[in-house]
């Protein structure tokens, strides 16, 4: 009897401490909110606000349009997925973390609610996990400390909202990545082969619906610049699909936190290989509590898809 009752308290204790770490697990996501009655804050002053701090913008597209045509409803007021990084920093940690083009550029949705105006951004521990950065790392606590004083000129009366989402598998950074082997030649043209590459990888990805709003070349945007030359090309590609976006936008409008999608390629110099990349879609479904089928299935139907044409180019 006394093993017996070792056992169901071990078990309830093991129980309660894999809840108590789920709980205590940081918040990936982070939602910035200011009340906003007399509309002064807009989109535009949000771009404004975070140039002024920094940050470049390397896009903010408002989603209502396309919504209204596509779907004849919006969710929102306003409703706009934006892209943005900080150059000096993306550079420092691109040198240290090869794989980092996953979150260049960072993105985050804003929206308007009830006289409110609110922006989506991922926390210090969202990026460390999903980028396998160590949290001290001192130039990505400059990188959020920077966002956080964009998103404070932004809304000078704003404030954190207060977020129990579980984050399960906290440690877990769900990267998707795949290596294509590469036949060079004495004469081959390397430029002409990512082109022809990338030719057909949004080929392949425009007709089913994906749309790519923002494209970077970081070999003329920061290695050349600062004259660093470990790479013969890295670019990363914003990669969005209406069809999921708004569904999960509905419940989950925070989610712009990691949409439009980063996907990044990139070929090291002496490497006969090209490395591939994007945040697998689980990142979304374990961070911000997203549990109903409307979401989860166009998420990952779009994994999918993006899977199959990846595996089919590098066969």
């Amino acid at each position: 009897m006394k093993k017996t009752n070792t056992l169901v308290i071990a078990m309830f204790l093991a129980i309660f401490l894999s809840a108590t770490n789920l709980l205590a697990a940081p918040q990936s996501v982070q939602i910035f909110t200011s009340d906003n009655a007399d509309g002064k804050i807009t989109t535009k002053s949000i771009d404004d606000a975070f140039v002024k701090s920094g940050l470049m913008i390397d896009g903010n597209n408002d989603m209502n349009k396309p919504f209204k045509l596509r779907f004849k409803n919006t969710h929102y007021k306003t409703y706009n997925l934006a892209m943005f990084r900080n150059k000096a920093i993306t550079l420092k940690l691109l040198k240290k973390y090869p794989t980092f083009g996953l979150l260049t550029p960072l993105t985050m949705s804003i929206w308007s609610d009830k006289g409110t105006m609110n922006i989506s951004t991922l926390t210090l521990a969202g990026i460390a996990r999903t980028g396998e950065i160590p949290i001290d790392d001192p130039d990505l606590i400059a990188y959020s400390k920077s966002i956080e004083k964009a998103l404070r000129t932004a809304m000078p009366n704003g404030k954190f909202k207060k977020l129990n989402h579980t984050i399960k598998f906290p440690k877990k950074s769900f990267q998707t990545r795949y290596t294509m082997d590469l036949e060079i030649e004495a004469d081959t043209d390397i430029e002409e082969l990512k082109e022809e590459f990338e030719e057909e990888f949004e080929g392949e990805m425009e007709p089913i619906g994906f749309l790519m709003p923002g494209y970077l070349n970081l070999l003329d945007e920061l290695f050349e610049p600062d004259g660093y030359d470990a790479y013969d090309f890295y670019d990363t590609y914003s990669v969005c699909k209406f069809d999921v976006i708004y569904p999960v936008s509905k419940l989950h409008p925070e989610a712009g936190a990691y949409a439009p999608c980063s996907f990044y390629l990139y070929k090291k110099k002496g490497e006969n290989k090209m490395h591939m990349g994007w945040l697998g879609v689980d990142n979304w479904i374990t961070t911000i509590d997203i549990n109903d089928k409307e979401s989860i299935k166009p998420l990952r139907d779009a994994h999918k898809m993006i899977e199959d044409i990846v595996k089919e180019m590098i066969e």
